[in-house]
C-alpha cells in the first residue's frame, strides 16, 4: 500500500542537507555547505567523516554497495557497483567507505562514446563527486552523482559542461546586477522539465520487433480513431494508469524528486508528469533518474513506458518542455518583471540578452535538440517547427515595439517608454498566454523551450541555453561597465539590440505554412534534418563562444560532433535492418498465409457456385501490394548498402536523411496498406488499435 504520509516519505532515500546536518559534526557540515555553495575543496579529514556518515546512513537504508553515478555521452546514466565489504581477520569482513572513494573513482572508460579520440587500450577515466547533487539509495546501492572526465581532463559526460555553464551564468549575471547596484552572492539557473510518455501493454510490446529494437513503430496502419476527437487530453485517468502513477509518485518522492503534476496528454495512451522547479544541475540528475524509474515501475504493472519522441505515426509524439529560468540566492527571479521601473529596466536587459542569444545562436538551439527521433516530431503540427523563434505575448511585444520605435506605449497606463526612469510601465507578470507552437515561449517568469525530445537528457539543452545567455550578458557587461551615463546607455543598448534581433520574435502560429515562408524572408534558419543541424556546430562563432565562456574546449566540441553524427547513423541503420527483417519474416509471410486461405476458400466456392469476384479482387490486390512491397524493400536494402559504404560521416548522415529515410517511408506506405486487408487472426503483430487502446 502506498505511504500517504508524503512529508515523511519525501527524500527518505536521499542523503540531503537535513540528514547531513544530523549526522555530521558541525564543523564538517559547515565545510561541506561551503563546498556546495562556493566550490571550495574539502580536506581529506572532512571527506572521511562525510564518507563514514554516508555509509552508515546508506546501510541503514538497506544499501550493500556504492556507485559513482554519472552521465556519459550515451545520453543515459552509468554506474559501477562496489560493495562496502573489506576483508578482516579470521575470515570476517568490515563495511568500509573512505573519503578517497567518495571523491574520486576510476571506471573503465574505453567503451563509452568518445568521438574516436581514444583507443580501446586507453581505458582510464575518472569520476569526481559533485557535492551540489545529493547522493541517494537505489536498488540497495548508494549512488553518488559525479562528473566524468578522461585521463587528460576532457569532459566525457553531460554534467561537467552543465556545471561550467551554470558558473558562466553566475559570473556574467553578477556583473549585470552590480551595474544596477545589487550585491547578490550567487546566481543559479533553475529548471522544471515536463515529461511526456506513452504507456502500452508489455505483452503487446514483446510482439513488436520494431518497438523492442528501435523504441518506435516502423509499421502501423492508422486506427479508425486517433486523437481527432480531443477526448484524451486531461480526461479522467484510467484505473490501471492511476495505479501506475501512484506507484511512480511514491518511488520518485522517496528519491526527493518533486513530482507535482500528472495528466493524460493529447494522444491515446499518452501522459505527462511534471516536477517542481529546482536548480538545473539537480533537475538534470533527477530527470535522468525519473526516466529510469518510469520504465521500471511500468513493468511492475505489466506496462511498457515509451520515451521515444515519435513512437506512433499519425498521433502526437512526446516532448520534454524545458522550463528555464535564473534566480539570485536571495530569491529574485531575473526573468520576472519587477515592481519598480528600475527592476523592470533590469528585467528588460535580461530579456534582451535572451533575444540576442537566441537570434545569434539559432543553429546551436536546433543542434542540441536534433536526433533521428526528434526529426519526426519537430514541425509535424504537434511540436514547434525546426525554425527557432521567441514568443513573448502581445503586451510585452507591444512594450518592446515601443522601445524599438521610440513611440508611446499604449498599454493599460498609456505610458511614455523610457528605461531606467520612473515612466517605465509596470509589466504584468502574467501578461502572456501560452503558445504551444513556439520553440521558446516566455511565460511570465521563465522561458519554455518546447523543442526538446522526450528521451533527451536535459543537460545538453540547458548547457546551451546557459552558454548563449552568458555570452550575451558578457557582451552587455563589457559595454555598460565603461558607461559614464548608465541610464542613457542602457536605453540605447536595449533599443539597439531589440531592433537588431527583432526578426526572432514571433507571436503567431508556428504550425502554419505561412510562418515557414515568413521565416525565410526574415533570414531565419530552418534545419529540417539532424545532419543539417550538426553541420554548423563547429562553425567559428560557436567555437569562440564556448571557449570564451569556458564551457567546451575545441577538442570536446569535435568529440560531441562526431558522437552525435555517429549515433544518428547508428539509429537509422538499426531501424533499416529491423524494417527489412519485419518485411521478410513477418509481413510477407502473414500476407501469404492469408492469401492461401482466401485462395483455398475461392477454390472450394467455385465447386458449388460461381466465382466470388470480391475474393478474387482481394487476392489480386494483396498480390500486387506484396510484389510492390518486395520491390521497395529491395530498393531500400540497396540504398542502405550504398549509404553505409560512404566513409565520410557527415556525407553518410546526409545520405541517410535524404535517401534512406524516404526509401523507408516508401516501404512503410505499402506495408500499411496491406495490414487492414488481412483477417484479424493473420495480423503479423499487434496493431495501433491494440497498442493505443489496450490499457484500461
Amino acid at each position: 500500500m502506498t505511504n500517504t504520509n508524503v512529508p515523511e516519505l519525501f527524500g527518505s532515500l536521499v542523503f540531503n542537507q537535513s540528514v547531513m546536518k544530523e549526522m555530521l559534526p558541525a564543523g564538517t557540515f559547515k565545510a561541506l555547505k561551503h563546498t556546495m555553495e562556493e566550490g571550495t575543496p574539502l580536506d581529506l579529514e572532512a571527506a572521511n567523516q562525510i564518507a563514514e556518515a554516508m555509509k552508515t546512513w546508506a546501510i541503514s537504508k538497506g544499501a550493500t554497495h556504492f556507485s559513482h553515478w554519472f552521465q556519459p555521452l550515451t545520453g543515459i546514466t552509468a554506474e559501477k557497483h562496489d560493495s562496502f565489504l573489506v576483508p578482516a581477520e579470521e575470515g570476517k569482513i568490515l563495511m568500509s567507505f573512505s573519503g578517497k572513494e567518495l571523491i574520486k573513482g576510476e571506471p573503465d572508460a574505453s567503451s563509452f562514446p568518445n568521438g574516436g579520440k581514444r583507443s580501446t587500450f586507453e581505458a582510464r577515466g575518472y569520476t569526481v563527486w559533485d557535492p551540489t547533487s545529493y547522493p541517494f539509495v537505489k536498488d540497495h546501492t548508494l549512488c553518488i552523482p559525479t562528473a566524468f572526465c578522461s585521463y587528460n581532463g576532457d569532459a566525457l559526460d553531460k554534467k561537467t559542461p552543465l556545471l561550467r555553464s551554470m558558473e558562466a551564468i553566475n559570473e556574467q549575471g553578477l556583473r549585470i546586477l552590480k551595474l544596477f547596484g545589487k550585491k547578490s552572492g550567487h546566481i543559479t539557473t533553475t529548471m522544471g522539465p515536463e515529461q511526456e510518455y506513452f504507456l502500452i501493454d508489455e505483452k503487446l510490446y514483446q510482439k513488436r520487433k520494431d518497438l523492442k529494437m528501435c523504441g518506435r513503430t516502423l509499421f502501423g496502419a492508422r486506427p479508425v480513431k486517433g486523437q481527432e476527437m480531443d477526448d484524451q487530453y486531461f480526461a479522467a485517468i484510467k484505473p490501471r494508469v492511476i495505479e501506475y502513477m501512484e506507484d511512480l509518485n511514491t518511488e520518485l518522492w522517496k528519491l526527493g524528486i518533486y513530482a507535482k503534476t500528472e495528466h493524460n496528454e493529447v494522444a491515446p495512451a499518452q501522459h505527462e508528469m511534471a516536477p517542481i522547479f529546482t536548480t538545473s544541475n539537480l533537475a538534470a540528475d533527477q530527470n535522468q533518474l525519473t526516466m529510469e524509474i518510469m520504465k521500471k515501475v511500468a513493468r511492475r504493472h505489466g506496462l511498457l513506458c515509451l520515451l521515444h519522441e515519435k513512437p506512433f505515426e499519425g498521433v502526437n509524439g512526446s516532448g520534454k518542455h524545458n522550463n528555464w529560468s535564473i534566480a539570485t540566492d536571495d530569491g529574485e527571479n531575473l526573468f520576472a518583471p519587477g515592481k519598480t521601473p528600475r527592476d523592470n529596466a533590469q528585467f528588460l536587459l535580461f530579456l534582451t540578452a535572451v533575444i540576442k542569444a537566441v537570434d545569434e545562436n539559432q543553429d546551436l538551439l536546433r543542434y542540441v535538440v536534433a536526433s533521428a527521433g526528434n526529426d519526426h516530431r519537430l514541425g509535424a503540427n504537434e511540436a514547434p517547427p525546426a525554425i527557432m523563434s521567441i514568443y513573448v505575448g502581445d503586451e510585452l511585444d507591444a512594450i518592446l515595439k515601443a522601445i524599438k520605435n521610440g513611440t508611446d506605449y499604449n498599454g493599460k497606463k498609456g505610458s511614455k517608454m523610457s528605461i531606467g526612469v520612473d515612466v517605465l510601465p509596470l509589466i504584468p507578470k502574467d501578461s502572456t498566454d501560452r503558445n504551444r507552437t513556439s520553440p521558446l515561449a516566455f511565460t511570465g517568469n521563465r522561458f519554455e523551450f518546447r523543442s526538446v525530445g522526450s528521451a533527451l537528457s536535459i543537460s545538453g539543452p540547458n548547457t546551451i541555453l546557459n552558454a548563449i545567455l552568458a555570452n550575451s550578458l558578457c557582451d552587455f557587461a563589457d559595454e555598460l561597465e565603461k558607461s559614464k551615463d548608465f541610464d542613457k546607455d542602457l536605453q540605447k543598448l536595449i533599443k539597439r539590440e531589440i531592433t537588431a534581433h527583432w526578426r526572432i520574435l514571433f507571436n503567431g502560429n508556428g504550425y502554419g505554412k505561412e510562418w515557414i515562408e515568413e521565416a525565410e524572408k526574415r533570414g531565419l534558419k530552418n534545419y529540417r534534418t539532424t545532419p543539417k543541424a550538426i553541420e554548423h556546430y563547429l562553425d567559428e562563432k560557436n567555437v569562440k563562444l564556448f571557449t570564451r565562456m569556458g564551457i567546451y574546449t575545441p577538442e570536446e566540441m569535435k568529440t560531441h560532433y562526431d558522437i552525435k553524427l555517429e549515433k544518428y547513423c547508428q539509429v537509422i541503420n538499426i531501424e533499416v535492418n529491423t524494417m527489412l527483417e519485419m518485411v521478410h519474416k513477418d509481413i510477407i509471410p502473414a500476407a501469404f498465409k492469408y492469401m492461401n486461405v482466401l485462395a483455398d476458400t475461392e477454390f472450394k466456392m467455385q465447386r458449388v457456385s460461381s466465382m466470388c469476384q470480391a475474393g478474387v479482387n482481394l487476392l489480386q490486390k494483396l498480390n500486387d501490394l506484396i510484389n510492390e512491397l518486395s520491390n521497395r524493400a529491395d530498393a531500400l536494402d540497396a540504398q542502405h548498402i550504398k549509404t553505409n559504404k560512404i566513409e565520410d560521416l557527415m556525407k553518410r548522415a546526409h545520405s541517410y536523411a535524404k535517401a534512406v529515410l524516404p526509401a523507408m517511408q516508401a516501404v512503410r506506405d505499402i506495408a500499411d496498406q496491406i495490414e487492414p486487408l488481412l483477417g484479424e487472426e493473420y495480423k503479423p503483430f499487434p496493431s495501433y488499435e491494440d497498442l493505443l487502446y489496450s490499457v484500461q
